[in-house]
């Protein structure tokens, strides 16, 4: 479960401050998939962000009762200077997993062969994004957080697999999906929220939240 209490959170942007939350209260429950429909730039990677822990809000509280994953294709924990052996294995050790487990799926879903050995700041944009896709299957989450759908490679046999895995692991976990498309939250959620005016307002289906989400519009 992720619980946000009276949250608050906002931005100066130089010239006004940018409410992304005022005093909002909603819960995610384990076993119902939510998908968080905005526009672009009303603060949906914001949200997300506090929920993994990565921002706190200015006022209020986020409880997490459960194991929530980093946001997907989040590049934060991961040392360009380090190879992806080493980053692999230092992400294991905290989250108290085996790094010789890590370091071997990551390497096997990867595919990248000798480049895991050199510093992931050396890598293209797709293999980057193949270490970091790789990194959050490797740990296992009560809660899956994705930032605008999923993230696409060229290299179709990754695709493959890694598609397959996380079909797997949301069978059997929740996945918190913001989005400023509808036809992507329908991929993952049947419920939906609608964000509007610092509000999160919840429904019990996607079309329901459809309709606000397009008078707003």
């Amino acid at each position: 479960m992720i619980e946000f209490e009276n949250v608050s959170k906002s931005f100066w942007t130089g010239k006004q401050r940018k409410v992304i939350l005022d005093r909002a209260n909603f819960r995610v429950e384990l076993g119902n998939s939510l998908g968080i429909l905005a526009p672009n730039g009303t603060g949906k990677t914001t949200i997300i962000n506090m929920m993994a822990g990565l921002e706190k809000p200015d006022e209020g509280e986020v409880r997490r009762g459960c194991r929530v994953s980093f946001p997907l294709g989040f590049m934060g924990g991961v040392v360009s200077k380090h190879s992806a052996r080493e980053n692999a294995r230092f992400i294991a050790r905290l989250y108290g997993l085996d790094p010789d487990y890590v370091e071997a799926f990551c390497r096997w879903l990867t595919g990248i062969e000798e480049y895991f050995d050199q510093p992931v700041g050396t890598y293209s944009s797709g293999m980057r994004a193949r270490f970091t896709f790789s990194l959050l299957l490797a740990l296992e989450f009560d809660i899956y957080l994705i930032d605008e759908g999923m993230p696409s490679t060229t290299d179709v046999e990754f695709n493959r697999k890694a598609g397959s895995i996380l079909r797997d692991r949301l069978r059997d976990s929740t996945v918190v999906v913001v989005s400023h498309q509808p036809a992507t939250i329908e991929k993952f959620c049947r419920s939906a929220a609608v964000l509007r005016d610092g509000q999160l307002y919840q429904f019990d289906t996607l079309e329901e939240a459809k309709r606000m989400y397009d008078y707003q519009s």
